[in-house]
């Protein structure tokens, strides 16, 4: 039994796909309010799940936001970078202070209390530019941690950790993931922006495998 953690976005929202079709035992997916602008995602995680029969589960991490804020993803006074921006910056300002390994805390105990063994993260390889907390070395050293656990030891999984967007999404076309129900863009309009750094990936993923991404964009 497991616990994936799911976004909305394509990546995590391929990745539950692929765990549910796999999956011998009911999954669990977990889904974070951390103050996040583009929280069009979570209904997108939300229907998702609703649509493959999952427990879903959103946690509001409201509590945390100071914590976090320090982000052009959480503080709405900051722009969000375009791709050109953010390309080469080791630390690019759309990098939220150690949020994933918040996450990842998280559903490890959440699995740990629910009697599962296994959290999925969607982490996969960008592209164009990168955070430290999607890196291999980031889940092998997590995984080390968690391995001294001396009673239920729970293992992180990032099966897309060397995958290409494009890569990605070719394996979530493969299992019908309907991409419109996705949400990647960093700004938090009704539409996609088309120019920060996710949206850049996404639209060159769909660009690289010869179709139309399914969502409206600005630009």
């Amino acid at each position: 039994m497991c616990v994936v953690i799911v976004s909305g976005g394509m990546d995590s929202v391929t990745l539950l796909h692929e765990v549910v079709r796999d999956a011998s035992q009911p999954v669990l997916a977990l889904s974070f309010a951390y103050g996040q602008r583009h929280q069009r995602e979570l209904q997108c995680a939300s229907t998702q799940t609703r649509r493959l029969g999952c427990d879903h589960r959103i946690l509001d991490l409201a509590a945390l936001a100071p914590a976090l804020a320090d982000s052009a993803l959480t503080d709405e006074q900051r722009a969000i970078p375009k791709i050109s921006e953010a390309m080469g910056d080791p630390q690019p300002p759309t990098y939220v202070p150690n949020r994933n390994m918040l996450f990842l805390a998280i559903a490890v105990a959440l699995a740990e209390t629910t009697n599962r063994d296994t959290v999925y993260y969607g982490a996969q390889k960008h592209d164009l530019y990168g955070y430290w907390d999607t890196t291999p070395e980031f889940i092998a050293r997590l995984n080390a941690v968690y391995g001294l656990n001396r009673k239920q030891p729970v293992r992180i999984v990032a099966p897309f950790m060397h995958l290409s967007k494009s890569e990605v999404l070719k394996r979530g076309l493969a299992l019908g993931v309907d991409y419109d129900e996705t949400w990647s863009c960093y700004a938090g309009g009704e539409r996609a922006c088309g120019v920060c750094p996710t949206c850049a990936e996404r639209l060159a993923a769909f660009k690289e495998v010869g179709l139309s991404d399914p969502l409206v964009y600005n630009h």
